[in-house]
């Protein structure tokens, strides 16, 4: 039995990173649990911790940048690269999509990771993709701290989480008597 998810679940809750109430994610859909990892990012001992666990699940991935998109995967991204010894690069939102700005770069044949904090649908990480290919580059994998799919959402590249977990999640239009109860809480990506 892998013993990597109960710790990352300690992490999370006892950072209050694991959130229940009535959450609107970044997708749209809605649901009683919600990932915050910038409250586990306040404690950087932990994400020390974090990044050493997701670096042991990439044995054997070559890399060298990680490429993050920002905001969520800034700190998580610029840890495993700075355990990994790789270079460290960030995507941005310019007119509602994803871009690198700030003199940033990939060279062609460039092996890149993408690494992002919780994966639902997967769109930001998409589009990482999508970048590091325009640019000549190599995308390597994707490293993520929470799958929240729980697997469901799929890349065609090698994909590496420390924990899968899937809450429900529903449309504005369906939600359960209990949940549409609750205050609405957006509690950003």
């Amino acid at each position: 039995m892998d013993p990597i998810p109960q710790e990352v679940i300690e992490i999370f809750t006892r950072t209050g990173a694991l959130l229940q109430g009535h959450f609107v994610l970044r997708s749209g859909l809605h649901s009683a649990h919600y990932f915050q990892c910038a409250q586990v990012c306040q404690h950087l001992a932990e994400v020390g911790r974090l990044a050493e666990l997701l670096l042991g699940r990439l044995r054997g991935t070559a890399f060298q940048t990680v490429l993050a998109p920002a905001m969520g995967g800034l700190v998580i991204g610029q840890e495993v690269a700075r355990q990994a010894r790789a270079r460290f690069l960030f995507a941005e939102k310019e007119a509602n999509a994803l871009v690198l700005r700030r003199g940033f770069r990939l060279a062609a044949g460039e092996r890149v990771l993408v690494v992002e904090d919780v994966v639902t649908r997967g769109g930001r990480v998409q589009e990482c993709l999508e970048i590091i290919r325009r640019a000549g580059g190599v995308p390597a994998g994707i490293a993520m701290l929470v799958d929240r799919s729980a697997g469901s959402a799929r890349f065609d590249v090698p994909t590496f989480s420390l924990l899968e977990m899937s809450f429900p999640t529903y449309p504005a239009d369906r939600l359960p008597e209990a949940l549409a109860r609750l205050p609405v809480e957006h509690p950003g990506s």
